[in-house]
Order: C-alpha cells, then structure tokens, then sequence
C-alpha cells in the first residue's frame, strides 16, 4: 500500500457562459493537453483515470465515452464517477493508496449551456409529488436559504455580502466568469433567481472542465515545489431533503470530522479554505458545519474578507458548472499551496481545505485536506 497521494499538476479552462466553439472532447483535450506539457509526464505512464461527467448534462448515456480517447483510457483502467469532480479525486486517490497506480489522472466537465437546466434538476425530485409542482434545483435553494436565513437570524443584506466579497475577490482571477465590485444594492435588487435569492447570489450558467494528477509518493519525489499532498479526505451523503433539518448540513460535519482526524489537523489548523457555494447562503452554512465559524458569527463573517482566506478565488457563486466546481476547489487550493495562483495567492499558506457538493441541498458531501510539500 502507498503511503500518501500527491498532486503534481492542476489545469482549468476559462469558465464561459457557452463553449460552443468546443465539444465535450474538445473541451477535456484542452485541460489534460495543458496538464501533460507542464508536468512533463507522458500519456503513456498514466494507467489510471477517472472522469466526472453526467448523463443529463451531456445528454447522452455513458457520458464519459466521449471523452475517453482524450484522456487516454484506450486498454487502461479508466472510471467515471457521476457526480461532483471532488468525488472522482476521492476515487483517484484511493486507486494511488491501494497500490494499483503510480499515478492518476482526474477531470471533470460539463457543458451547462447545452442543457435545460430546469427539466434535468427537475429529475432529482420525487417524481409523484414534488415533480409535477415544477420543484427544481432553485427552489430548493431558495427554501434552504430562507431556512437559514432563519435559524441564524440574518437577512438578504447578509447573503449579498457574502456575494459581494467572493465576485470582488474574482475580480484577481483569470479563469472566473462573472466578475465586479458589485454594491450591495446591485446585488439585492438584481433579478429574482429564486427567492430569497437574487441572480446576483446564485452561480450563473457556465461551462468548463478541470484536470488534475495525482501520483504516489516515489513518482512525486521528481517534481520539486509543484507537490501539494493529500492529507486528508471524508465523504458523507445525507437523508432525502425532506427528512432534515435544511439549516444544518450533518453530512457535511462527518465529512469534514473524517477529513480533519485523517489529517491530524482541526478546522483552526486551515489557512485556506475553498467552499464549493454556488449560491450565497451555501458558504455560511457549509463553513459552519466545517467548523471555520459559529452560527452566531455569521453575520460578522459575511461582514468581513476573512483575511482573503475563503474563497480568494471568487468561488463557485462566480461559475463553475455542475460536476466541475468541487474539483475546481481543488485545483484552486493546490495552486495556492504551490504558490501558482497569481494575482489572488494568498501568501504564507500551508494547509488548505477543499469541498464539494452534490444532491439536491447538498446531500452529498466531501472534504478533502491539502498540505503544502515542506508541511
């Protein structure tokens, strides 16, 4: 068995409303070309990938077809994982712990543009009682976010400067689609997306993809400054929405346990922390049960930058896609552990948090702990 999994490498695309100048191969060539010219690590010594995509938003079955040639899986071991990219690292790495791979070759894409969003968030609901009212992803948002809103006591202005702070911080950040010193009054009075929710607090339509590799430990002596290690991971998938508390996320507080106790480190310990938020309410919630901040601060923490701590890439509220914006996270914390990040690197960082979310109110959740090489 290994005893450890680093990332070597880490490439996004340019987040976009729509990529129709790119097909879904197209759209993955981009990022695992990128990746394999900065690594120096030819396609030949990658025998393990796996891929995130998702039937509904390619609108094809078995999505991950399309895209196996680009990223080598012709006769290897190559897996795809339906659900948020966090997941397919998650799987990736173990694949490098297990002892099977040297290294592992991880992406994830979705083309948001192309799909009706409605009728495919629409299939996550019953389909007897929920379905046929038109419940659909932003409603659940929106009954999530005044549930919250709720428990914590805070307002509409709370959430706004959470949106203000992560599209200011996008601001230093090539890849992020939607951008601006917004005031908060642009941000409340912008169109309705679901409400409580304005479109200015929830993630716009965007497509991209993201790629990442991983490599044991003997592989990973060879590349210097540019390792980040993974130190810890934890997983958990919630009840069905309508049997929880929505203002509260316990699947996402045994995520974060399992991460922070395989990393031997707590939440005080995290110096970055990348929340996979697509909409504004989603970043108080998750940090509070990641244990960054307590309910009765969080009108405090909406308040202020954090140090640039949280989300100093603007986060996934400034568009990142479904299935993507997990990995995204962990891409965006192993560039600021390798110093890579440009313009939003936020200096002196030695332990990063990165998270992911899938199911309808985030019933799916994953934490992953990232170290820099010398920690």
């Amino acid at each position: 068995m290994s005893t450890g999994v680093a990332i070597v490498g880490a490439v996004q695309t340019r987040y976009e409303a729509k990529k129709a100048h790119q097909t879904y191969n197209e759209l993955v060539y981009e990022v695992v070309s990128e990746l394999l010219k900065r690594t120096g690590v030819p396609m030949q010594e990658i025998e393990s990938m796996v891929t995130a995509s998702q039937d509904f938003w390619d609108g094809k079955t078995i999505s991950s077809m399309s895209v196996s040639e680009v990223v080598g899986g012709y006769l290897k071991s190559e897996a795809k994982v339906a659900s948020d990219g966090i997941q397919a690292l998650i799987y990736g790495a173990a694949r490098i712990l297990a002892g099977a791979f040297e290294y592992t070759l991880v992406v994830a894409h979705c083309k948001e543009s192309e799909g009706q969003g409605q009728k495919i968030t629409a299939v996550m609901f019953d389909p007897y009682c929920q379905r046929p009212l038109g419940v659909i992803a932003p409603t659940a948002a929106a009954l999530q976010a005044r549930a919250y809103m709720n428990a914590a006591g805070i307002g509409t202005e709370t959430l706004a400067q959470v949106s203000q702070k992560n599209h200011r911080h996008a601001m230093k950040n090539p890849l992020a689609l939607r951008v601006g010193d917004y005031k908060i009054e642009q941000i409340l009075s912008a169109a309705v997306y679901a409400d409580p929710l304005t479109e200015l607090m929830a993630a716009p339509t965007s497509d991209g993809a993201c790629a990442l590799l991983l490599a044991n430990p003997e592989k990973a002596k060879t590349f210097g400054s540019r390792v980040v290690w993974i130190s810890g991971m934890g997983n958990s998938t919630d009840a069905y929405w309508t049997d929880r508390d929505l203002a509260q996320s316990v699947a996402l507080a045994q995520a974060a346990k399992r991460a922070y106790q395989m990393a031997g480190v707590g939440a005080k310990d995290i110096d970055i922390a990348e929340i996979s938020a697509r909409c504004a309410h989603e970043e108080l919630l998750y940090g509070e049960a990641l244990g960054l901040w307590a309910r009765k601060d969080v009108a405090k923490v909406a308040a202020s930058e954090n140090g640039g701590k949280v989300n100093p890439s603007g986060g996934a509220i400034t568009g990142n896609p479904a299935t993507v914006a997990g990995l995204t996270r962990v891409a965006e914390a192993y560039l600021q552990l390798s110093d890579a990040a440009g313009a939003h690197q936020v200096p002196g960082a030695s332990v990063a948090l990165a998270h992911g979310a899938d199911g309808i109110c985030g019933q799916t959740q994953s934490v992953v702990i990232l170290r820099r090489s010398e920690a």
